[in-house]
């Protein structure tokens, strides 16, 4: 154990510097209504563009001129037509998108694998990750005499550890890259589904009553700041709490009912952006893409999670 303090003090000041909390993520099933309201509000595609790309690569499209990215574009077409008809239908674009969803999950976790596993044994402990992420604030708790710097690690600290040991499936506190994946993704794990619906109901319930009011809902997704009249977003926002969140009518949020907004059993992100994708252009209503449509609409799809970056380009299909 001696050995392993010292590496992790000569590693700490290089890890501190990215290794952070599992802070709060949006919530990660998008609402079908929500979904509706950004696709008809959102004139610039930035939905569509990270749903079809992730956010980091359509940053990197954002960068390339017109004539760049319609040719990456058209490239991929290629890769999305599994059958290989010269047309895309609406399932062939959600298992694109599935597809690079969970590359985007495993490639994070490769990215960030060397800065948690510090004794190089193929696995990560959990006092591992607390040293990585916590070890500063552990080790130097007079620099972090702000309230709120206190509040959030002492908070996140016990949080992340229950986290972990759930992702833990062996119980034997050290991660092999499944479970450290689980452990930074588990919304994508139907087995950690209670853990993200706990998480949701810890991050708005202000009060700490166990349950999400209508006003702790709303500010969740709107701060209120200069006291002017609420947009009208956010008044169908309440009359959706009304309506559809608040099942029992009794003016709150419990968790069942949490699992029910973030996580609809009825509704498949992937196929309702597929499904949008695929109607905004579609110009001959024949409910398939052709390569020609979708360069013609191009801007939806590239600056929209299937075409992905220009490593798309070099990689071959098997490992896509």
């Amino acid at each position: 154990m001696a050995v392993f303090s010292l590496l992790c003090a000569a590693l700490l000041c290089s890890v501190v510097l990215h290794a952070k909390p599992t802070l709060r993520k949006e919530r990660f099933v998008q609402d079908p209504e929500l979904s509706k309201r950004v696709h008809e509000d959102n004139k610039s595609f930035q939905y569509d563009h990270e749903a079809f790309l992730g956010k980091d690569e359509a940053k990197t499209f954002d960068q390339l001129t017109p004539e760049e990215s319609k040719d990456r574009l058209s490239k991929i077409v290629d890769r999305i037509d599994g059958n290989a008809d010269g047309l895309i239908s609406t399932a062939e674009l959600k298992t694109w998108i599935k597809r690079v969803q969970k590359r985007y999950v495993y490639e994070n976790v490769a990215k960030v694998w060397a800065d948690y596993d510090l004794n190089k044994d193929n696995k990560i402990s959990w006092d591992e990750y607390k040293q990585a992420t916590y070890g500063y604030y552990l080790a130097n708790p007079e620099e972090f005499e702000e309230a709120t710097d206190q509040f959030s690690f002492k908070k996140m600290l016990p949080r992340d550890e229950r986290r972990f040991k759930a992702a833990d499936q062996n119980g034997d506190l050290a991660a092999d890259k499944e479970e450290f994946t689980t452990f930074l993704h588990p919304e994508e794990f139907d087995h950690m589904r209670d853990i993200v619906i706990l998480e949701t109901l810890e991050d708005i319930d202000k009060n700490g009553d166990g349950h999400v009011d209508e006003d702790e809902y709303i500010a969740d997704m709107f701060a209120h700041e200069d006291g002017g009249p609420e947009p009208d977003w956010v008044k169908t926002e309440r009359e959706q709490f009304s309506d559809f969140r608040d099942l029992n009518k009794d003016g709150k949020m419990d968790q069942d009912e949490i699992r029910h907004w973030i996580m609809p059993q009825d509704y498949d992100h992937a196929q309702a952006e597929a499904r949008h994708l695929v109607y905004e252009s579609d110009q001959d209503k024949d409910q398939m893409l052709t390569r020609e449509e979708i360069l013609e609409n191009w801007n939806m799809f590239v600056g929209s999670q299937a075409t992905n970056y220009g490593e798309d380009l070099t990689r071959n299909h098997d490992e896509l």
